[in-house]
């Protein structure tokens, strides 16, 4: 278990995940937090974290590649040198993934497994892509990749066979809807990608039928259907990314690049005490020790004094930094490194959360309230009193786990949502 929360300052529960019940190999805590006002500044652009999820080779890291390239978030020289070493491997199709896929295992095998940050921007907002890995082995990544996320860009493969597959009880497709809108992304495009497979070949028909297929999902899951915007696109070829397809001429409603700027602005609880937690923390040369992860509410500047719990350390911000550019001031939603003063790499750690030495800072909980959500359990029903091995790295004197008897719950089913205590 990572580190708890604090239990006065969030005003919603925690959210476990059990990847599967029997083993539990799989826990993770994401921190849903207070309300505040949409960051809107004078002629400044909104900014906004968009999580791209999906089955695995569903074709997400292209489409997002292309649609980058397209909105000149990089250069045609580079998209031209990734052609050439893609083609040098055998995989000259994977010129636009590899603008994302940057390790070097990911470009080897083809799938993503880290999630990659990059920035684009439309006439209207300004967008931090997340793009998420869709292989079943890397879900604890994809899952700390949506936590970061305001909205949603879920990428279906339309050709025959494959989106079959993500919609399937055990594809990809069903289980990262439901963790995004478990892990409060309640706004979600969805990308009919592969558009130009020889199996689909733009045809509407087979776009109406995923459309109707994975709406039921949606609905059933907790989404509001009419709100979420259904794209046939090719992120190979680049139809209806940015400009609209001569090739589906049947398709009236708007481009990603237009669907995206069509998203709610976020709500940004500036006023309230500063929370980020650590996605990670790195040691980089001539610099020194430099945390990394998204500001979820409060402000931070240079120069101030900042506790992370629960590793009780408190140190200075030396400076922070967004996308290689300087920031005066971290604000909500924004995924920043900063560096800080005389802290070792070994004294804080991914889960840690950071917090304002002088206003509220976060502290242990001595318990918690929590949503649970089972993916996957060999039992049908989980009742009053069943044990559960909760897997962790604090030291408990006792675990206590029951559905809440006021709640006059019967049991815990698959895909269904209940708290405990």
């Amino acid at each position: 278990m990572r580190a708890a929360g604090p239990r006065d300052v969030f005003s919603a529960p925690p959210t476990f995940f059990f990847a599967d019940a029997r083993s539990a190999t799989q826990l993770f805590i994401v921190f849903s937090v207070p309300q505040g006002k949409p960051r809107i500044m004078g002629k400044e652009k909104v900014h906004m974290n968009l999580v791209v999820v999906g089955h695995v080779d569903a074709g997400k890291s292209t489409a997002t590649g292309h649609l980058i390239y397209k909105c000149g978030g990089i250069d045609k020289r580079t998209i031209e040198k990734f052609e050439k070493e893609a083609a040098e491997i055998g995989k000259s199709s994977f010129k636009y993934a590899w603008v994302l896929d940057k390790l070097k295992a990911e470009r080897e095998r083809g799938i993503t497994i880290d999630i990659a940050l990059w920035k684009f921007e439309s006439p209207k907002s300004v967008f931090t892509i997340i793009d998420a890995p869709g292989h079943r082995d890397f879900i604890k990544n994809m899952i700390t990749g949506t936590s970061q996320a305001d909205a949603a860009v879920l990428v279906i493969a339309s050709s025959q066979g494959e989106f079959e597959a993500g919609i399937s009880k055990d594809g990809q497709t069903r289980e990262h809807a439901l963790l995004a809108f478990t892990l409060g992304v309640k706004k979600m495009v969805v990308c009919c990608n592969k558009m130009d497979d020889k199996s689909v070949n733009f045809a509407q028909e087979r776009y109406d039928e995923i459309v109707k297929e994975v709406s039921a999902y949606l609905k059933k899951v907790g989404y509001n259907v009419e709100k979420v915007r259904f794209i046939p696109i090719s992120g190979w070829q680049g139809d209806n990314m940015i400009d609209k397809s001569e090739n589906m001429p049947w398709y009236k409603g708007p481009t990603l690049l237009e669907a995206l700027d069509m998203l709610e602005p976020p709500v940004r609880p500036s006023d309230k005490p500063l929370r980020l937690p650590l996605q990670d923390v790195y040691k980089i040369g001539g610099i020194g020790t430099v945390p990394v992860g998204r500001v979820e509410t409060g402000t931070m500047k240079p120069g101030d004094v900042v506790t992370f719990a629960p590793a009780n350390v408190t140190t200075e911000v030396k400076s922070i930094e967004m996308h290689h550019e300087q920031l005066v001031e971290a604000t909500p939603g924004d995924n920043v490194g900063f560096n800080v003063k005389n802290v070792s790499v070994k004294d804080i750690r991914r889960g840690n959360v950071c917090g304002n030495s002088k206003n509220d800072p976060p502290k242990e909980a001595a318990d918690f309230t929590a949503q649970v959500i089972i993916l996957n359990h060999h039992q049908q029903r989980l009742c009053a009193g069943a044990r559960l091995h909760l897997p962790h790295c604090v030291q408990v004197r006792r675990d206590q786990v029951k559905i809440d008897p006021p709640l006059r719950a019967k049991g815990l089913e698959k895909n269904k949502v209940d708290q405990v205590r």
